[in-house]
């Protein structure tokens, strides 16, 4: 396992990590503005990292969030995790209210239609989401709330 994965993985089990959240994304969209795409701190790692882009529900104005994903049965799954926070992060109220965003991948842009993975369907997806992120688990513990995950499909 590369070994930046494993230290991402240790910190990312972190309960003080939250409180950095606005400087890590800070930092990963600049690595991906610089690079064109090409790196971000989670893919420096191993990980797979997309840039989903999802119009704001009460401004009308895209939004772009990097975000952990799985590449899964031609599309990408992702997570409202936030990092283990009570509170989901707004990017999934802003795909609860449309059925369509967009992705970069590896420097490449698609657009995606959006939908809940429920019943078995999520326990395979949650499978997948937790073998490449193992903290995915840790977060469900920590909260009340279940975890959605969204299958963003190419359209």
């Amino acid at each position: 396992m590369n070994p930046l994965r494993r230290l991402a993985i240790h910190l990312g089990a972190r309960p003080w990590l939250p409180r950095h959240a606005r400087v890590i994304v800070g930092v990963d969209r600049a690595i991906q503005w610089l690079t064109r795409g090409r790196l971000t701190l989670l893919t420096a790692s191993g990980l797979p990292e997309l840039m989903l882009t999802v119009v704001g529900r009460k401004t009308g104005v895209p939004r772009t969030t990097p975000l952990l994903c799985v590449p899964y049965d031609g599309g990408w799954l992702v997570a409202g995790s936030n990092w283990g926070n009570p509170e989901p992060p707004a990017w999934v109220h802003n795909l609860n209210a449309v059925n369509e965003a967009t992705v970069r991948f590896r420097g490449t842009v698609t657009a995606v239609s959006v939908r809940i993975a429920e019943g078995a369907e999520r326990e395979a997806a949650w499978a997948a989401l937790v073998a490449t992120w193992p903290n995915y688990d840790l977060y469900a513990e920590r909260i009340e709330r279940e975890i959605p995950v969204f299958i963003l499909m190419p359209t």
